[in-house]
C-alpha cells in the first residue's frame, strides 16, 4: 500500500492533507446539517433524493433529504453521547472521485489477491466520496457555523491522533492478527442471575471467536440450557444462564485467524445468599438442588489415597473411589486434581484417569517439583467434595556418598534476545559438606547437548545467563556443588525462546490495527541512517559479589533497523570509562556484568549502536558497590512438636524475621540419641506448621527448621523438645441419628448411631440431654443420665405423658465428652399401639475384606406384643437407588450377626436389619454404611496351630497396635464366659488362644478384634471336620513319626556293589535302626555291611553282588524315644533282572580297567586351522604296553607315512589327519596290549561318521569367515569374506535382497585360496542393496550380511569409476612396443635408418630427439609416421657429429613415452691407427 500512497502523492502532493481534511469536515458538516431539522440553512442536492420544506415550531422552513432510495447513508464514526470518537470506523482517507479514481487505477496490479468483502468494501467507499462531492451548503447560521467549526477542531484533533496511531501499525499489509477493541469485563453475580460478557473483535481475515472456561472450551450448543454463544457484526457474547457457584471460574475469549490469536480474560464470580465466612475453592460446601435433572447429588469419597512416598525416577499413582448417589444416566461428575491448591494439566509426567467410578492421578518419573498437597475435587450440578493428602518424593539413591542432592525449581526470567535469568531453589541435602556454589547447563531445544554457562559456581540461586542466539529456544538444568562433589542435574526448565518481550508479546496477541473496512496509506519511514539516541532509565537491577546486571529502556528514536548496545563502566574516583563488551554488542536492554571486584563501587552507562553509527552514552548510574545484596534469611523460631499419628508429628516454628524473598522453610529431624538429621520435606514450605510423616512409631525424635532464600540458608532453629510418634488422643465425633426405639405413658426408649470418629481410643459411654417442645417454644437442655450408658439405646423415664420432647447425646472417650448430636425430632411421649418390633439397633461390621464382612447388630428396644423371632438383613449396592434394597436370605437369621459373601471387590455397600416377631416384620433399623469391601494391606487371619507337643490354639497376630490396643476374644460375636474351654495368652502384637480339653463343645466361630484400631479384626470357624483334623495334627504331635528326608534308594557302585540307603531329617543319638529283609532282620557280615551315621542321617547298607536269592523287600525299622519310622524297597521283577544285569557290567567294566583300557574311547575333534583329530584318552598303561595303530585293519606301520600322524601325550593317543578328503575315509582302531589285559577302540570315519566329521569342519570354516567386506577393481565391485580354510565340498550361497543371486557373464562367485567372493562386474543402481553370504556350517549356515548402499555404495561405485578410468587409460595410452635397439653401432659414410612400431588410441604424436633436441624432418633427417604405427628415422651418410643418445617420442592425451637408443659412428681408419698405437 505504500506504493499506492506514492502514486497518490505524485498527482496530488500540492494539496493532498488540506483536501483531505477539508472533505472529511465537508462530510462532518453535511451530516450535520441534515441531521439538524431546526437549521435555517437550505441544502440542494444532485442525488437522487426528495427535498420535502419543513415548519419548525418557531414557524421558520427548512429543507430536509428524504432517505436514500437504496441504501442508508453509513455512519463511520462510533460517537458517544458526548460526542467523543470511541470507535475506530471512520475511513482514514476519503477524496473527491478523481483522486479515488486515480488511486483505484493505480492499484489495479496490486488486487489481484484482494478478498471480495474488501473489494465490496472499497466500492462502497468510492460510491459515498461520490456522494460527499455533490452535497453543497448553501447557507448558514452563525450557531451552525461555529458548531461546525469546533467539530472540525475536533476532527482535526482526531485525524491527528489516528495519524500518530497509523504510524505504530503495521503498514505492509492489509491483513492483521485479531484484536479485541471492547474487552469483556469480569462481573460479580448473585446465584440464579444471568451473567452477559460481550466484546468487539477486529481482524482480517475475520476472526473466530471461542469462548474457554478455566481453559475448557464451552459448547454452547451441546449445554443450550446453560449457555448462549452469539456472534454479529464483529460483536461476540457469550450469556450464562441460571448461575451458581460452580459458575466461578476466569472466562477467557480466543480469536483467531491466519495472522495470529488474541485472548482476553474476565474473572466471574458467583456469590451465595448465606452467613458466616466464605469458603475458600477447596473447602466443602453444601450440596444443592439440580433444577436440571430434578434431584439433588450427594458425593461421597471413599478408598481414599493415603500419604504417599515415591522416590525420584519413580512412578507413582493416587486414587480415590467416588460414589455419586443418585445415579442419573449420561450424568458424569467433574473431577479435578490439585497440587499447592494449583489445578494440574495434562502432560507427559502427569496423566488423570477417570473411569466413571474411580479417578486416579499417576505421576510419571517423579521430581522433588512433584511433592506437596494433592487434592481431588468433585464437582457435580448439586455442589462439590474434596480429599486431600501429601505426596512426598525422597531423593534418589546417591552415585557418589556425600555429594548433594539435585536443586529444584528451575525457572526462566526476564527473557530477551541474548539473554535470560534462571533461579532454583536450594535442595534439602546439602550432603557431607555445605554446598559451595552451583553449576548452570543449558541445552538448545531439539538438541542433546548440554553446555555448561558457568566456569566458577554461583553461590547465588539466580544467574544470568548471556551469549544466547536470538530466535532459538533453551531448557536449563542446575547441578550443587560441595567439596565431596556435584550432584544429579534438576529437572529441566520450561523451554523458553530468546527473543525481545515485545516480540513475544506480538506472537501472543499480535496487536496490529484493526480491520475496519479503511485503506491505510503510509509514507517512506525518514527514520532510514539515522545513529540512534541514547537509552534511558538505566539501572542496576541486581547487585551480588558474582555479577551485576543492568537494565534500560531502548531509545525513542532508532529507525527501523535494530539497535545494539555498548555498556561501559567506571570506577569510583577515576575518569576513565572503559567498555566492558568491544567485541561483540548486545541485542537485549540487559546484561550482567561478571569478574568485578568485590567491594569495589562502579557506575555504569550505556551506548546504542547501529548501521549508522554509535549514539551518545546515557545518563550514568549511581556509584554501586559490588556485594550481595540480598542477606540470608534470620533462623526461625523455636521448633514445636506435637503427637499426632503413629506415624507422623505435627511441627510448628516462629517464621524468620526480616527476611526478603523467602523460599520457605526445610524442616529436619533426628532419632534422639544419633546425631544424624534427616529431612522430612524435600520441597520448601512457605507456612509455619508442618505435617511431618513416615516416622518409626514410638520412636522418639527432635526437629528443626531452616529457612532458604536466593542467598542460601538460614542457621537452623533451637531443635523442639523430644516427641514420641504415636497417635494423638483426641475427643470422638458427634453421634448421629438420634431416634424413637419405643414409646409409653412415661417413659421413651431411644436409640442413636455411634461416631464415626472415636479420637484414637475407645468409647466409654454416652450423656443423654433433653428438653421439651411447646410449639415453637423449646426450653433449656437437661442431663438425663448423670452415668454414661454404654450401649446406643437408652431409656429415658420419669416423662410426662403427651409431652413433647427432643433429645440430643455426647459421646465420651479418654479425651472428654464429644459436642452434641443433633437434636431429634420432637417425640411425643405416649405409649404405642404398634404389634411389630421396633429397628434393631447398633449395626456395625468386622473382618471387611474383599469379598466378604460380617454386620453385627443388637436386638430392637421395643419387642412389640411378641418377642423377637428372628431378623432380616438387606443390603444395597452404593451406586443404587432406594429401590436397590435386596435381602441377603430367605430364611430368618435367628442370630444377631451374618456373614455376608459374595462380595464384589472395591464396590461400596449399604445395610439394614429387620426384626420379626409373631405379629410380622418391624420398620428397618438406620442405614450402615457406606462400606467399601476391601482388604485392609497387612491384614492377617486367624489361623490355627499344633505345637510339638499337641497343643491345639488358635493365633491372631496385629502390626499395627498401640500401647492401649487389647485383643477382645469371642465365641459366635458374643463374650466368652466359660474361661474354662480357652486360655488367653498374649504377646506383643500377637494373641493365642488355647483349647484347654479340644471336644465337640468348642464348635462355633471365633472372633477376635483389636482394641483403638482401625477395626481390625478375623475370625476362625472351628467345624466337626476341622477339629478332627486338628486332633490328628495333635495325635502326631503327641505320638511323632520320624520323618524321612528321602525313602529307601538304590545305587549301583563299583565292582557292581548295591548300596541301599535313606536319610532322616532329624534324630538323637539313641536312635536304632533294624535292617529286615523278607521280614527277617539281616545283620553284618560277608553278604551284608551296614553303617549308620547320625550326624548326617544317613543310613547305608551294602552288598557286594545281586543274586537269585536277593530278589525280595528290603525294609529299615527305625526308633527313636517314641518316635519310630520305617522305610521300604520292593526289589523284584523285572526291576529286580535289570539291576542284576547293571550290576554284572559294572563289575565288567572293573575287571576291565585292571589293565590297559580306554578311559575315553576314540573320537574326532576339528582345530581352528581345519584339521580333524582323531583322540582317545587311555589308562593304567605301562612302559611296556603294546598300541597299535590300524586303518582298515591294516596295521600302520612305524616306517609308513601315517605313522608320523600319531601323538602321544600323558594319558592321551591323537592322529593327525590334517586337512581332510574323501581318501581319509576309512574305520581307524587303537589296540592296548600287555600281560594285564587288552582293550580296543573303533571309530568309524565312513558312512555317518565321515558326514559328522565334514559337517565339524563346515562349522569351524563358517564361524571362522570373516565380516563382508568391498573391494573395487577396474571391472567392478567385489564382495569377499576370508576363512581359514575353504573344502571344495563346502557350500556357499550369495543373496541380494534376500533372493538368491545368479550366477551371469556379469555377476559371478567363488573362492580364490581362502577368499569367499562375489564379483559384479560393470555395476549399476540396481545392484545397490543387502547383500548377504550364506556359508553351510554343517546345519543351518552362518549368514554375513553387508548394505551396499550409502557411502559404502558411493565410495565403492566412486572407486570402481577410477581404476576403470585408470586401465583405460593404461591399455591406449601411447607408447613404444619395438623396433628399436639399444644400441646401434655404424660406419661414418653408411646410411642409417631405424623404424620403430608405435601403438596408441587415439593415434599417438610422434616426434624424434637427439640428446633431449628436437629433430625437424629435412635433407638432412628424414622422419616418417605412416598407418599410424610405424615411425622411422633415415640418416644419409653419417658422420661422427651423428652419435649420440636418440629417442622415439610418441605422445596422446592417455600419457607420453619416450623409446631411447643410442647412435655410434665410428671411422675405420681411425680404429685401426689406434690400434697400431696401442
Amino acid at each position: 500500500m505504500s506504493q499506492s500512497f506514492r502514486v497518490m502523492e505524485k498527482q496530488h502532493q500540492q494539496h493532498e492533507q488540506q483536501q483531505h481534511h477539508s472533505e472529511c469536515s465537508r462530510y462532518l458538516s453535511s451530516k450535520s446539517t441534515v441531521s439538524q431539522q431546526s437549521s435555517k440553512s437550505t441544502v440542494k442536492t444532485t442525488s437522487h433524493r426528495v427535498t420535502t420544506t419543513v415548519k419548525t415550531e418557531k414557524g421558520r422552513e427548512v429543507v430536509k433529504l428524504s432517505p436514500l432510495p437504496k441504501r442508508a447513508k453509513r455512519t463511520y464514526l462510533a460517537i458517544d453521547k458526548d460526542k467523543e470518537v470511541i470507535g475506530y470506523v471512520i475511513p482514514v482517507f476519503r477524496a473527491n472521485h478523481e483522486v479515488v479514481r486515480s488511486l483505484m487505477e493505480a492499484q489495479d496490479d496490486e488486487c489481484t489477491e484482494e478478498g471480495i468483502n474488501y473489494v465490496a468494501m472499497r466500492n462502497l467507499f468510492v460510491r459515498e466520496a461520490r456522494e460527499a462531492m455533490h452535497i453543497k451548503v448553501e447557507k448558514k447560521s452563525r450557531t451552525v457555523q461555529v458548531r461546525e467549526s469546533v467539530e472540525r477542531m475536533a476532527l482535526s484533533r482526531t485525524m491527528d491522533e489516528w495519524v500518530e496511531f497509523r504510524k505504530k501499525m503495521n503498514p505492509d499489509s492489509l491483513t492483521h492478527p485479531p484484536e479485541f477493541i471492547i474487552k469483556p469485563r469480569g462481573q460479580t453475580v448473585w446465584e440464579g442471575n444471568t451473567v452477559l460478557l460481550h466484546c468487539t473483535v477486529a481482524g482480517w481475515p475475520k476472526p473466530r471467536i471461542a469462548w474457554y472456561k478455566n481453559n475448557v472450551l464451552v459448547d454452547a450448543k451441546a449445554n443450550p440450557e446453560k449457555y448462549t454463544a452469539e456472534s454479529s457484526y464483529n460483536m461476540h457474547s457469550l450469556e450464562i444462564k441460571n448461575c451458581d457457584f460452580r459458575d466461578t471460574a476466569q472466562y477467557r475469549a480466543s480469536a483467531l485467524n491466519v495472522k495470529g490469536e488474541d485472548s482476553i480474560v474476565a474473572t466471574i464470580v458467583v456469590k451465595r445468599f448465606q452467613e458466616g465466612e466464605e469458603a475458600g475453592p477447596l473447602d466443602l460446601k453444601p450440596h444443592g438442588f439440580c433444577h436440571e435433572h430434578g434431584v439433588t447429588f450427594e458425593t461421597t469419597i471413599i478408598d481414599k489415597f493415603e500419604v504417599a512416598f515415591g522416590h525420584e525416577g519413580g512412578t507413582l499413582s493416587l486414587g480415590c473411589t467416588v460414589i455419586v448417589y443418585p445415579t442419573v444416566k449420561n450424568y458424569q461428575p467433574e473431577v479435578v486434581w490439585y497440587r499447592d491448591s494449583v489445578p494440574l494439566k495434562p502432560s507427559k509426567w502427569v496423566h488423570a484417569h477417570w473411569s466413571g467410578e474411580r479417578a486416579t492421578l499417576t505421576l510419571i518419573h517423579l521430581n522433588k517439583e512433584d511433592e506437596g498437597m494433592y487434592t481431588l475435587r468433585v464437582n457435580t450440578k448439586s455442589g462439590f467434595d474434596t480429599y486431600s493428602a501429601y505426596v512426598f518424593v525422597r531423593d534418589a539413591e546417591l552415585e557418589v556418598e556425600g555429594v548433594p542432592v539435585a536443586p529444584l525449581d528451575v525457572c526462566c526470567h526476564d527473557a530477551n534476545k541474548d539473554y535470560v535469568v534462571v533461579t532454583w531453589k536450594q535442595p534439602a541435602v546439602e550432603g557431607s559438606s555445605p554446598i559451595l556454589g552451583y553449576y548452570i547447563d543449558r541445552c538448545q531445544v531439539r538438541t542433546h547437548h548440554w553446555a555448561q554457562c558457568n566456569d566458577v559456581p554461583v553461590k547465588y540461586a539466580r544467574f544470568p545467563v548471556t551469549g544466547l542466539v536470538e530466535g532459538r529456544s533453551y531448557t536449563f538444568r542446575v547441578r550443587a556443588l560441595n567439596r565431596t562433589g556435584v550432584s544429579r542435574p534438576s529437572r529441566v526448565s520450561e523451554a523458553v525462546v530468546a527473543m525481545d518481550p515485545s516480540d513475544r508479546a506480538r506472537l501472543r496477541a499480535g496487536p496490529s490495527a484493526p480491520w475496519t473496512g479503511m485503506i491505510k496509506f503510509t509514507e517512506e519511514d525518514p527514520t532510514v541512517g539515522i545513529v540512534p539516541g541514547e537509552p534511558t532509565d538505566v539501572v542496576v537491577t541486581e547487585a551480588t559479589k558474582s555479577y551485576v546486571v543492568l537494565a534500560w529502556k531502548p531509545p525513542v528514536l532508532r529507525g527501523h533497523e535494530g539497535v545494539m548496545y555498548y555498556i561501559e563502566k567506571r570506577m569510583t574516583g577515576s575518569d576513565t570509562w572503559q567498555r566492558v563488551n568491544t567485541g561483540m554488542p548486545v541485542k537485549s536492554p540487559r546484561f550482567a556484568l561478571f569478574d568485578l571486584a568485590e567491594g569495589n563501587a562502579y557506575s555504569f552507562r550505556v551506548r546504542c549502536c547501529n548501521s549508522a553509527g554509535v549514539g551518545e552514552a546515557s545518563v550514568s548510574t549511581v556509584e554501586i558497590t559490588v556485594g550481595d545484596k540480598l542477606d540470608l534469611p534470620s533462623a526461625p523460631g523455636q521448633a514445636v512438636a506435637i503427637r499426632n499419628t503413629d506415624t507422623s508429628v505435627v511441627v510448628s516454628w516462629g517464621g524468620s524475621k526480616d527476611v526478603r524473598h523467602l523460599a520457605g522453610y526445610y524442616i529436619d529431624c533426628s532419632v534422639v540419641g544419633t546425631d544424624v538429621w534427616m529431612p522430612c520435606n524435600n520441597k520448601p514450605v512457605k507456612q509455619t506448621r508442618f505435617v511431618c510423616h513416615g516416622l518409626t512409631t514410638e520412636e522418639k525424635y527432635v526437629f528443626r527448621v531452616r529457612a532458604v532464600n536466593a542467598a542460601g540458608y538460614s542457621q537452623s532453629s533451637p531443635s523442639s523438645e523430644p516427641v514420641v510418634v504415636k497417635a494423638a488422643i483426641s475427643m470422638t465425633g458427634k453421634p448421629t441419628g438420634v431416634t424413637l426405639l419405643e414409646a409409653a405413658k412415661d417413659y421413651m426408649v431411644l436409640g442413636w448411631t455411634a461416631p464415626a470418629d472415636n479420637g484414637g481410643a475407645d468409647i466409654r459411654g454416652y450423656f443423654v440431654d433433653y428438653r421439651t417442645v411447646k410449639g415453637d417454644i423449646v426450653g433449656k437442655w437437661h442431663e438425663m443420665n448423670h452415668k454414661a450408658v454404654t450401649t446406643t439405646s437408652y431409656k429415658a423415664e420419669n416423662l410426662k405423658e403427651n409431652v413433647f420432647y427432643q433429645f440430643q447425646v455426647r459421646a465420651m472417650n479418654m479425651a472428654g465428652v464429644s459436642k452434641a448430636s443433633l437434636a431429634s425430632a420432637a417425640l411425643e411421649c405416649k405409649e404405642w399401639t404398634i404389634t411389630v418390633p421396633g429397628g434393631p439397633v447398633g449395626l456395625r461390621v468386622l473382618e471387611v475384606r474383599d469379598t466378604s464382612l460380617v454386620v453385627l447388630w443388637e436386638a430392637p428396644a421395643f419387642d412389640g406384643r411378641s418377642p423377637v423371632s428372628g431378623y432380616y438383613l438387606d443390603v444395597k449396592d452404593g451406586s443404587a437407588g432406594e429401590e436397590g434394597w435386596k435381602a441377603i436370605h430367605e430364611k430368618v437369621n435367628k442370630m444377631k450377626y451374618m456373614k455376608v459373601t459374595g462380595l464384589k471387590a472395591g464396590t461400596s455397600y449399604f445395610f439394614r436389619v429387620r426384626a420379626q416377631n409373631l405379629a410380622g416384620v418391624g420398620k428397618p433399623s438406620a442405614v450402615l454404611g457406606p462400606i467399601l469391601a476391601q482388604t485392609r494391606p497387612g491384614t492377617k487371619e486367624i489361623h490355627a496351630d499344633v505345637d510339638d507337643d499337641g497343643v491345639i490354639s488358635m493365633i491372631f497376630e496385629c502390626s499395627e497396635m498401640n500401647k492401649d490396643s487389647e485383643f477382645i476374644w469371642s465365641k459366635n460375636y458374643q463374650a466368652i464366659t466359660d474361661t474354662s474351654r480357652l486360655t488367653i495368652v498374649n504377646e506383643r502384637g500377637k494373641s493365642r488362644a488355647i483349647f484347654n480339653s479340644p471336644s465337640l463343645d468348642d464348635l462355633g466361630t471365633f472372633s477376635c478384634v483389636v482394641t483403638n484400631t482401625d477395626g481390625i479384626s478375623s475370625s476362625y470357624t472351628l467345624t466337626e471336620e476341622g477339629l478332627k483334623r486338628l486332633l490328628d495334627i495333635s495325635h502326631d504331635h503327641k505320638f511323632p513319626v520320624i520323618p524321612f528326608k528321602n525313602e529307601m534308594a538304590m545305587e549301583l557302585l563299583e565292582k557292581g556293589r548295591v548300596r541301599l540307603w535313606t536319610q532322616v531329617e532329624k534324630c538323637t543319638s539313641a536312635c536304632q535302626v533294624d535292617y529286615v529283609f523278607n521280614d527277617a532282620i539281616v545283620a553284618q557280615g560277608k553278604k551284608y555291611t551296614m553303617n549308620f551315621d547320625r550326624s548326617t542321617g544317613i543310613i547305608e547298607m551294602f552288598m557286594d553282588s545281586l543274586e537269585v536269592t536277593d530278589e525280595g523287600t528290603f525294609t529299615f525299622n527305625l526308633v527313636d524315644g517314641k518316635a519310630k519310622g520305617t522305610t521300604s524297597l520292593v526289589l523284584i521283577g523285572d526291576e529286580f533282572r535289570e539291576l542284576q544285569k547293571k550290576s554284572e557290567f559294572e563289575r565288567a567294566e572293573w575287571v576291565r580297567k585292571q589293565g590297559p583300557h580306554f578311559v575315553d574311547y576314540l573320537d574326532f575333534t576339528v582345530t581352528e586351522e581345519c584339521n580333524v583329530l582323531l583322540k582317545c584318552k587311555i589308562g593304567n598303561v605301562k612302559q611296556e604296553t603294546e598300541i597299535v595303530w590300524s586303518k582298515d585293519s591294516i596295521e600302520i606301520a612305524e616306517d609308513d607315512e601315517d605313522a608320523k600322524k600319531i601323538e602321544r601325550d600323558d594319558g592321551g593317543l591323537t592322529f593327525n589327519i590334517g586337512k581332510i578328503s574323501k581318501n581319509d575315509m576309512g574305520i581307524y582302531d587303537v589296540f592296548l596290549r600287555d600281560d594285564r589285559g587288552k582293550d580296543r577302540s573303533t571309530f568309524s570315519l565312513t558312512g555317518a561318521g565321515y558326514q559328522a566329521v565334514m559337517n565339524e569342519v563346515f562349522r569351524v570354516i563358517a564361524n571362522s569367515s570373516s565380516a563382508v567386506s568391498v573391494r573395487s577393481t577396474e571391472h567392478g565391485i567385489i564382495l569377499y569374506s576370508t576363512v581359514t580354510y575353504y573344502h571344495e565340498e563346502q557350500r556357499v550361497g550369495w543373496l541380494q535382497k534376500d533372493a538368491k543371486v545368479a550366477a551371469s557373464e556379469r555377476v559371478k562367485s567363488g573362492v580364490t585360496g581362502e577368499e569367499i567372493w562375489l564379483k559384479i562386474n560393470e555395476p549399476t543402481e540396481k545392484d545397490k542393496g543387502k547383500y548377504t553370504m550364506d556359508i553351510f556350517d554343517g546345519k543351518d549356515g552362518v549368514k554375513r550380511v553387508f548394505e551396499l548402499t550409502g557411502k559404502a555404495w558411493e565410495e565403492a561405485f566412486q572407486e570402481f569409476q577410477r581404476l576403470k578410468a585408470a586401465a583405460i587409460a593404461e591399455r591406449n595410452r601411447a607408447r613404444v612396443v619395438g623396433g628399436l635397439p639399444d644400441v646401434v653401432a655404424i660406419q661414418e659414410g653408411k646410411s642409417l635408418n631405424l623404424t620403430g612400431n608405435v601403438w596408441g588410441e587415439p593415434a599417438p604424436e610422434v616426434s624424434w630427439t637427439k640428446n633431449e633436441k628436437l629433430l625437424v624432418s629435412g635433407d638432412r633427417y628424414k622422419l616418417k609416421f605412416e598407418s599410424g604405427k610405424f615411425a622411422s628415422i633415415t640418416i644419409a651418410a653419417v658422420t661422427t657429429a651423428d652419435s649420440g643418445k636418440y629417442a622415439l617420442v610418441v605422445k596422446n592425451k592417455y600419457g607420453t613415452e619416450a623409446g631411447e637408443f643410442t647412435v655410434s659412428v665410428y671411422n675405420p681408419e681411425e680404429e685401426d691407427s689406434k690400434e697400431k698405437t696401442g
